[in-house]
């Protein structure tokens, strides 16, 4: 069994990337589901300043590392059943924290988009559009207050999205596969 994390800039297609392992058998753990209940549970509206004060809290008050130590029993719990995609890894502490945890079992997968790509897409999405000053205001919280440069450096493997859907969903296949390979004892 594996645990495969994706790590990315808002808008870069994580969750995409997300669904696509589902699609493999995958079990599907969203970081961001910690966020939209703690903005809930404080009575607040789900919008990007709200999200952004409640993710950097939470670390504040639990450390770099909180959203994977809270979601440990979670993936555990589900790899009794099948691999895992982690969708949203955002720090180096949390990536540290999976791959001591996990070790070998652990991969991590970057999807990168250009600012301008990610952009575009975040200001016409349906759920949670942000405007593009929003965005680029997520970008510099998330590399300068949530250390995810790292993680995104550090990646086992890189999905570029910047091509056609089917491009990007025809490369993504391919780093599935390979992953799933390795997770049944075949190498290339």
């Amino acid at each position: 069994m594996k645990v495969v994390s994706i790590v990315g800039m808002a808008g870069s297609g994580k969750s995409e990337l997300a669904t696509l392992f589902e699609l493999k058998g995958f079990t599907r753990i969203r970081f961001g589901d910690i966020t939209d209940r703690e903005v809930m549970r404080r009575g607040l509206e789900l919008n990007e300043y709200n999200e952004r004060t409640v993710r950097e809290s939470l670390r504040q008050e639990y450390g770099m590392a909180a959203y994977a130590s809270f979601n440990l029993e979670r993936i555990d719990a589900a790899l009794k059943q099948s691999s895992v995609v982690v969708d949203g890894l955002y720090s180096w502490e949390e990536y540290i924290l999976l791959k001591e945890y996990y070790g070998d079992a652990f991969l991590l997968v970057a999807v990168w988009s250009s600012p301008e790509t990610r952009y575009k897409r975040l200001s016409g999405r349906g759920k949670r559009p942000l405007a593009r000053h929003e965005a680029a205001g997520r970008d510099r919280s998330e590399i300068e207050n949530v250390n995810k440069g790292g993680p995104i450096a550090m990646a086992d493997f890189t999905l570029i999205n910047e091509a056609s859907m089917e491009e990007v969903k025809k490369a993504a296949r391919i780093i599935i596969d390979r992953i799933c390979e390795t997770d049944h004892g075949k190498t290339d």
